[in-house]
């Protein structure tokens, strides 16, 4: 499982909610959603922000970016 759905979970039961009120809150399927916390799927941009707002976090926070941690090439 990759980071980013390890996140959601982690943050879902840090609010106590389920994935189906995450997934209503998002305008999003449930299907859609579960395609993310499996890790089978990953979100545009728009859908990220969506997520991250609802679960009261950053779409950073969400991919497992820390302050001070960038990716240099």
């Amino acid at each position: 499982m990759d980071i980013f759905s390890q996140n959601l979970r982690k943050r879902a039961e840090e609010l106590s909610v389920s994935h189906a009120e995450i997934a209503r809150r998002a305008d999003l399927s449930e299907r859609r959603y579960g395609n993310y916390v499996s890790g089978r799927r990953e979100p545009d941009l728009a859908t990220l922000v969506r997520i991250a707002q609802v679960l009261e976090t950053t779409p950073n926070a969400l991919l497992g970016f820390t302050s001070g941690a960038w990716l240099v090439y």
